[in-house]
């Protein structure tokens, strides 16, 4: 109750729509780009030349208590990461639900082999970026290796930095139980957390590389204990990484915040891709976001890469992605059975334990207690 209650301020803060003001540098500009889409003056805010959103997306800045409300109605959410202003730019006009500035920006834009090497100020320079592109998605900073692990004062520091200094809306975590201590001091301080279990990347010394978690009994169940320590702390959702589908769907009933799933099947409450693996960016190197009115253009990539982006947004939405094809881990027989039972074990104070975060969760969104959805 006082985890959830004391950070009510907070959550109100983020459910207001934010008044961001975009700056353009108009030096250069696309050669054939339509009047709607034009540049604003140098200086001047960029809000009105934007094109209209992708779908059936609202301007409205998205919050935590609007991804609450949608597991509630049993709305499919949307997350992508970005990690520079033209990526932020293009998924906040698809109107995806979360744009995550994610630590695998060591990989996909730095080239480094893991998400290790990344530091704050590497991760605070990408998320000023994703920020200056963003208007409408929830923005979540991914608090990078060593910098939260250490102490709850460092990890609150550096939580700190990435509302102050990167202009996130959250941050996120990787780690369950073993995390869960830290993202409570981080909650009660005033700053959303998303958790994540699962295949934790920053610990893949531990976890001997990027494998699939959760294929036995014993360790699924852990999974869904650690996301359960997590909820209870005060994260506001968790994502789910390369488990069995199964898990994953266990992990989603047993809460009553959001799951985001990657490579978890297709039960989780949304799905969360890397840009540039979903839009094949690594077979297309010569991605461009400016264009001088010089340079011939032979391809709109922009508006493929938006379309890509309200396609899976559609299939998230409609929840035909993920479909069996795309839900590779399984679980033996045996071991599923032998899961099934455990979760049996404590059924019913599992569902007690979600009827009091239900009620925590009603009263900390004056919104649903007086009826303004």
């Amino acid at each position: 109750m006082n985890t959830w209650l004391s950070t009510r301020h907070n959550f109100w803060r983020l459910s207001r729509p934010k008044n961001r003001l975009h700056s353009y540098q108009c030096s250069r500009s696309f050669a054939a780009s339509p009047p709607a889409e034009s540049l604003a003056p140098a200086g001047g805010p960029r809000a009105s030349a934007r094109p209209p959103l992708g779908g059936n997306a609202s301007s409205k800045k998205m919050s935590v208590l609007d991804l609450l409300h949608k597991k509630r109605k049993n709305q499919r959410i949307s997350m992508v990461t970005a990690y520079d202003y033209p990526s932020a730019l293009h998924v906040d006009l698809a109107g995806i639900d979360i744009v995550l500035c994610g630590d695998s920006v060591a990989m996909v834009e730095l080239g480094y082999d893991t998400t290790q090497p990344v530091d704050m100020e590497q991760m605070l320079h990408h998320c000023k970026a994703v920020a200056r592109g963003t208007k409408r998605s929830l923005i979540v900073g991914d608090m990078p290796f060593g910098s939260y692990e250490v102490s709850e004062e460092l990890a609150m520091t550096n939580a700190f930095r990435f509302i102050k200094e990167g202009f996130t809306d959250a941050v996120k975590i990787e780690g369950g139980r073993d995390r869960a201590h830290i993202v409570e001091k981080i909650v009660k301080n005033g700053i959303a957390v998303m958790g994540h279990v699962g295949l934790t990347p920053q610990a893949i010394s531990v976890l001997g590389g990027f494998r699939a978690q959760g294929r036995t009994a014993v360790k699924a169940r852990g999974l869904v204990d650690d996301a359960l320590a997590l909820q209870e702390a005060g994260a506001f959702a968790v994502v789910v990484e390369c488990v069995p589908a199964p898990v994953a769907q266990a992990i989603t009933e047993a809460l009553e915040i959001p799951t985001i799933g990657i490579g978890a099947g297709p039960h989780t409450c949304g799905q969360v891709l890397v840009f540039h693996d979903m839009l094949g960016m690594t077979t297309h190197p010569h991605h461009e976001a400016f264009v001088p009115r010089f340079c011939k253009r032979y391809a709109q990539l922009g508006n493929v890469i938006r379309e890509g982006l309200e396609s899976f947004k559609q299939d998230v939405e409609a929840g035909t992605f993920p479909s069996e094809a795309y839900s590779p881990y399984k679980m033996p027989a045996a071991e599923l059975r032998a899961f099934q039972a455990l979760m049996a074990q404590d059924a019913t104070s599992r569902q007690t334990q979600a009827h009091r975060a239900a009620e925590r969760l009603k009263q900390s969104d004056e919104y649903e207690q007086i009826k303004l959805y």
